[in-house]
């Protein structure tokens, strides 16, 4: 069976923009990756296929807010950094992630590996989710088809942000397709174009891209 890549976008908070949940599976199985805060909406996207796990780039709310309902349902585990358990904690008081991911750890599923890559900056534990059989990485927060990703308008730390860009990902082949937790998706080539621009501007009023 082919291994295929399914977008569910959910309304954030506020109505300004989406969060991008992604699901990636055959017809029998799937991992979903960021699952957002519409459950029920998700879990009608994964429909009869079974959750192998819940993975979680980052622990900001709105992207981790559905996790432990969509995992229940298949008794699947939540995967989370542990240096983002207490932004975890935020959207689930007296709850805890299942797995505590590591750079290089690897996830299985259909057909495919997806391996972490550990990519700080717009959080502590922010990763990244590399498939090199589907030619994607799933980037979270760290970047976006206009850039390094803020929160709330502003960059904890945007330095090392940077820095996990041009290391952990402007390495990969350049026609990888970057699919972000907000916005359109991008490619490492046109990220690599304008990387220098980002650096250029520093912490600036920031577009989620076209």
């Amino acid at each position: 069976m082919t291994t295929r890549i399914d977008r569910f976008s959910v309304p954030a908070p506020g109505g300004t923009d989406s969060v991008n949940a992604w699901i990636v599976g055959d017809d029998e199985e799937v991992i979903v990756i960021d699952p957002g805060s519409d459950a029920a909406g998700l879990l009608g996207a994964v429909g009869d296929r079974e959750v192998l796990a819940v993975i979680c780039t980052h622990g900001h709310a709105e992207h981790v807010a559905a996790a432990l309902e969509v995992a229940e349902r298949d008794d699947a585990p939540v995967a989370l950094h542990p240096r983002d358990r207490s932004l975890w904690r935020e959207a689930h008081p007296g709850e805890e992630a299942d797995i505590e991911m590591e750079d290089g750890g690897v996830f299985e599923v259909a057909d495919v590996q997806l391996e972490v890559i550990y990519a700080p900056g717009h959080t502590a534990g922010s990763v990244c989710l590399y498939c090199e059989d589907l030619g994607v990485v799933f980037t979270g927060h760290v970047m976006l088809a206009g850039g390094p990703a803020p929160q709330d308008g502003e960059y904890p730390d945007f330095a090392r942000q940077l820095n996990a860009i041009g290391e952990c990902l402007l390495s990969l082949p350049a026609d990888t397709r970057v699919l972000p937790g907000h916005g359109p998706e991008t490619t490492i080539a046109m990220a690599e174009k304008q990387f220098d621009s980002w650096v250029a501007a520093g912490p600036a009023p920031f577009s989620f891209g076209d």
